[in-house]
């Protein structure tokens, strides 16, 4: 089975490919680790090590305009693979892509990351473009 924590060189082109002037949203899905894996060898849960990420990169996502939308807690899978549970699930708002790549490459944020690489199992990072909506699915 494949895990995904970081996102691969092709997707990331792909990303920055798209349009960087519009408001973005970004659905989060997280699957923690029981225990975080740090090369250091810090002994703390999964959950302690994204709290950590979220205590450090949460000034920056706030600094470049980012909010979080919308945050739930997963309860059960009704369509999908059964191997794919999630712990967190979240839409985190960005005024422009601009301001998602300004927070990811800010050097604070690079420190910050490493608890979430420590803390994550398995991740979905999707982009998604603000869209209208007439109150139905399509």
């Amino acid at each position: 089975m494949n895990v995904y924590i970081d996102p691969s060189a092709e997707l990331f082109t792909a990303f920055k490919a798209l349009d960087r002037d519009k408001p973005i949203q970004m659905i989060n899905l997280i699957r923690l680790k029981e225990r975080a894996s740090y090369a250091h060898g810090r002994d703390v849960s999964g959950f302690e090590a994204y709290k950590a990420y979220s205590r450090e990169s949460g000034p920056i996502f706030t600094r470049v305009g980012g909010s979080i939308v919308w945050r739930g807690r997963p309860e059960t899978l009704v369509i999908g693979p059964e191997a794919e549970q999630w712990d967190l699930a979240f839409v985190a708002r960005y005024p422009t892509a601009h301001a998602f790549l300004e927070m990811v490459s800010d050097p604070d944020y690079k420190k910050a990351v490493i608890h979430r690489q420590a803390a994550v199992a398995d991740s979905r990072l999707i982009r998604c473009a603000e869209q209208t909506s007439d109150g139905l699915f399509s």
